[in-house]
């Protein structure tokens, strides 16, 4: 529970305190409430409102008792004596029936005290006090029932997909079943994580063992959350080599905390197995952020940015032709087998020496967590490697998006690359020390510029805007890097989507779409682009660039646009 606190919020709280302090008083009368509970079946009455207190007594069916008050979070009951009303234990509420008004009851945080235990006495002989009393560890409750998970579910604090979710389940994974709901197909399991230790699962998205109708029937629709508890800063500010240091703008922050909400809203959760990663910089102000970046990806063709980029480190003279139709091919096509052919360009006619050079290339521009420790997949045998082939080390978790053992990227690393282009090409100085120049890196944003696929973060743009960019995508990853140049400012944004086994663009590619239009508005608030164009990905089976002029445009050694 979170927020402001009202009138009636302080009163009902005042009314709690004054509660507790009545019970403590030794001999004090409980007024009564006017409602009672009946066990609906032998259950154990507890020292506190949670499932591992003490046992403090017990109750038996029919039996009725006062509610004398309730847990502020948990639907746990404070039962008095039949006689006194004095404390006796807290029950959960599933366990009896309530006549009356249970939202009438004052809420309580007394904890009962344990009855000592009591010594038979011995004519002639006074039993000494004892010197402590043992508090008795709680009894484990054994459940015969069981469920396991059909596929990845998310577990609710309540029956109903209306209730915030406690947590998330894999396949496989089993739960004790404690109680399944009278009107609703969920069942209660046992879940220590949660503050009372009880969570639900829609019936359905569990394979049960046992007989559900077993457990404890529970009636209520109406649940007690859990207190709301704070939770860590999901966007991390970043600075990269020559940027000031790492601290956003309000509006910037405001920016990156909505572009998490919309992965969010649209299914993308680090907290489940389908989860994304985004990185936007202002190329003017140099503030820049992420999330996701503790994740690593596989690389896709988005690393053939840090290939062009050690390409043009090693060339002394312009391109030859071919060499120019392979660049093209490379980054517009992502053909493989003309980019395995840069790759032994660089690697002096080995496709394994290139791939090491670019990873010692990303290394050296302090993108510790990205790299290439193979050719990419042709048609055909390819050559064994010459040497033993071992990754880098990586920071990264490189676990959950299932990355590509030799081709993998952190979003935060394939952005700050782009915008060391982008620094190197108008003269700002940026990562690159030394062995590309200016007109290189013009080059480069010049063929990025020239990119057929009219979708992903290209989309959310107008359509005459001039975005350098570069798409990957395999099953269960799409990825896209982009370089804007708005009359509002220029950006990076960089962006991954992760889902297993298959993502569908159906789903990733409207996302990508928004997440662009929404950056575009904010360098652009006067002339926001709000229209929905068509996209387009070209043939790859019918791309090719020899002989094209875009190829002859590269041999310019002095294009400079």
């Amino acid at each position: 529970m979170a927020g402001r606190l009202s009138a009636s919020g302080l009163t009902t709280l005042l009314l709690a305190g004054l509660l507790c302090l009545c019970l403590s008083a030794v001999g004090a009368q409980p007024a009564s409430t006017g409602v009672t509970a009946s066990a609906l079946g032998s259950a154990n009455l507890r020292a506190a409102a949670a499932i591992n207190s003490p046992i403090v007594g017990e109750i038996q069916s029919g039996a009725s008792y006062p509610v004398i008050g309730r847990s502020e979070f948990y639907p746990w009951l404070l039962l008095g004596d039949r006689d006194t009303a004095q404390p006796k234990g807290w029950v959960y509420e599933t366990l009896v029936a309530v006549n009356g008004n249970v939202f009438r009851v004052p809420l309580s945080v007394l904890e009962v005290a344990q009855a000592p235990p009591t010594v038979a006495a011995t004519p002639g002989i006074t039993p000494a006090a004892p010197a402590a009393i043992a508090t008795a560890p709680p009894t484990p409750q054994s459940y015969t029932v069981s469920g396991s998970v059909r596929g990845e579910v998310n577990i609710r604090h309540g029956p109903g997909v209306d209730y915030p979710r406690a947590g998330v389940a894999f396949a496989g994974e089993d739960f004790e079943i404690s109680g399944y709901h009278t009107q609703f197909p969920w069942l209660r399991i046992v879940y220590p994580a949660s503050a009372d230790g009880q969570a639900w699962i829609a019936r359905d998205l569990l394979e049960v063992s046992g007989d559900i109708f077993t457990t404890a029937p529970v009636s209520q629709t109406r649940f007690n959350l859990p207190a709301a508890t704070a939770t860590p800063p999901v966007l991390r500010a970043v600075s990269i080599q020559g940027a000031r240091p790492a601290s956003l703008s309000p509006g910037f922050a405001a920016l990156g905390e909505a572009l998490w909400e919309l992965l969010l809203e649209s299914g993308f959760d680090p907290q489940t197995s389908r989860f994304g990663a985004l990185f936007v910089m202002d190329l003017f102000t140099r503030e820049a952020f992420t999330f996701g970046d503790e994740y690593a990806f596989s690389g896709t063709s988005l690393n053939k940015i840090a290939i062009l980029a050690k390409l043009y480190e090693l060339l002394s003279a312009p391109p030859t032709l071919d060499m120019a139709t392979d660049i093209l091919n490379t980054m517009i096509c992502s053909e493989n087998a003309a980019t395995n052919r840069l790759l032994s360009a660089i690697g002096n006619d080995s496709v394994w020496l290139g791939a090491q050079a670019v990873s010692e290339f990303l290394v050296r521009q302090g993108m510790r967590n990205s790299f290439l420790t193979a050719p990419f997949t042709t048609v055909g045998t390819p050559e064994p490697p010459p040497f033993p082939i071992v990754a880098p080390n990586s920071s990264a978790d490189q676990v959950k998006a299932q990355a590509d053992f030799s081709n993998q990227l952190v979003v935060s690393d394939i952005g700050a690359l782009l915008a060391g282009i982008y620094d190197c090409a108008y003269g700002n100085g940026g990562i690159f020390s030394e062995g590309i120049e200016p007109r290189e890196c013009r080059q480069m944003l010049h063929v990025m510029s020239n990119n057929t696929v009219d979708a992903l973060l290209k989309s959310g743009a107008p359509a005459d805007t001039r975005v350098a960019h570069k798409h990957g995508w395999i099953p269960d990853t799409h990825g896209n890097a982009a370089l804007f140049f708005t009359p509002g400012g220029d950006y990076v944004i960089a962006m991954l989507l992760f889902q297993p086994e298959w993502l569908n663009f159906q789903e990733s590619l409207p996302l990508f779409a928004e997440v662009s239009r929404r950056v575009y508005k904010h360098f652009n608030p006067q002339q926001p682009y709000l229209d929905e164009r068509d996209w387009t990905i070209p043939d790859v089976n019918s791309c090719n660039y020899f002989g094209d002029a875009l190829a002859v445009d590269l041999l310019q050694w002095q294009w400079d646009s």
